[in-house]
């Protein structure tokens, strides 16, 4: 584990070990709902791979609370309770999926074929973060694996089911992206009036249904 100063009353805890590894992923997660019952720790915010946390740097300094770590990283346990499985309906291509056609040059693949792909994937929320709702899904099929825009859109549609680098997401609300648009899902990523905000939490199993075929509602 690297660990790196965000700012006075912040630390990076870098745990990347090559390729993606969800048992360490796990382990971020259990590490994270530990600092989050801790009362020197302000916020634990996984990443994929990383986990950020801040503390008051008037209360504790910044070593202390790298021992505190290294010590709770060894200990981190990944949480055996089955996820969630959420299953997603999508309108691919079209008006709602307008980058499908670039996606498929790209890749060197037809339409049907990215469609295809990203639907049969098996995907897990790694990190939920850059706005309320948005979830890093892993899972996406490497060959669907393309640099995300070099000039993002100044708004993306909420619903909006997108992938960019290794990743795939769904837009919460509507904001600007940098993220290639394959379809369109009716489910609401967020919302404050639910009793849960969140439809989607770290861990949980996603998979995405072509809306042409038979497929969950």
């Amino acid at each position: 584990m690297k660990i790196s100063m965000a700012g006075t009353g912040g630390l990076l805890l870098d745990m990347a070990e090559g390729a993606f590894d969800e048992a360490v992923q796990a382990r971020i997660w259990a590490m994270a709902r530990t600092l989050g019952a801790s009362e020197w720790c302000t916020q634990a915010v996984p990443g994929v791979n990383n986990l950020l946390v801040t503390f008051d740097p008037l209360v504790t300094d910044g070593e202390k609370v790298s021992q505190k770590l290294g010590i709770l990283w060894a200990e981190a346990v990944a949480d055996d309770t089955p996820p969630a499985v959420i299953d997603v309906r999508v309108d691919y291509g079209g008006t709602f999926g307008e980058d499908l056609p670039e996606i498929a040059s790209r890749t060197g693949l037809t339409e049907d074929e990215v469609i295809a792909l990203h639907a049969s994937g098996t995907y897990r929320v790694a990190a939920i973060g850059a706005m309320p709702g948005f979830v890093y899904l892993t899972g996406l099929d490497s060959r669907l694996a393309i640099p995300r825009r070099h000039s993002p859109r100044l708004k993306v549609e909420q619903g909006a089911v997108v992938i960019g680098g290794g990743h795939a997401g769904i837009m919460p609300c509507a904001a600007p992206s940098g993220w290639h648009i394959m379809g369109r899902t009716k489910l609401d990523m967020f919302s404050p009036h639910r009793q849960d905000p969140l439809l989607l939490h770290l861990g949980d199993i996603v998979r995405f249904h072509d809306s042409r075929k038979d497929c969950p509602a």
